[in-house]
């Protein structure tokens, strides 16, 4: 997503990734993968059981997800996925926000 910051952020829109994880463990990621997006922790699961995105199979995770969100608070678009390690690249995120 990192890569493909830049892109979204042309399109007016904004990055705002949440992870189960804690806010330490969040941290590390963050430096790690030098990501400059805003990385927050859920680690109660709120925010992922609000947006049932919470994995069936590990209770413990969120599945890999996307939300398109306007000013509003409105969803204009949604991507979830039951794969673990599927993700939609920033090349595909781009493209639905054009369509909006």
């Amino acid at each position: 997503m990192q890569t493909g910051y830049e892109a979204i952020q042309a399109e007016g829109a904004e990055i705002i990734a949440i992870s189960a994880d804690t806010p330490t463990t969040v941290g590390i990621t963050r430096r790690a993968l030098q990501i400059t997006y805003p990385l927050l922790s859920d680690e109660a699961k709120s925010a992922i059981t609000a947006y049932n995105v919470l994995d069936p199979g590990n209770e413990q995770i969120a599945r890999p997800a996307t939300y398109l969100i306007d000013e509003s608070g409105i969803i204009r678009w949604k991507f979830l996925d039951v794969q673990l390690g599927k993700r939609l690249s920033s090349a595909e995120i781009v493209a639905e926000l054009q369509k909006l």
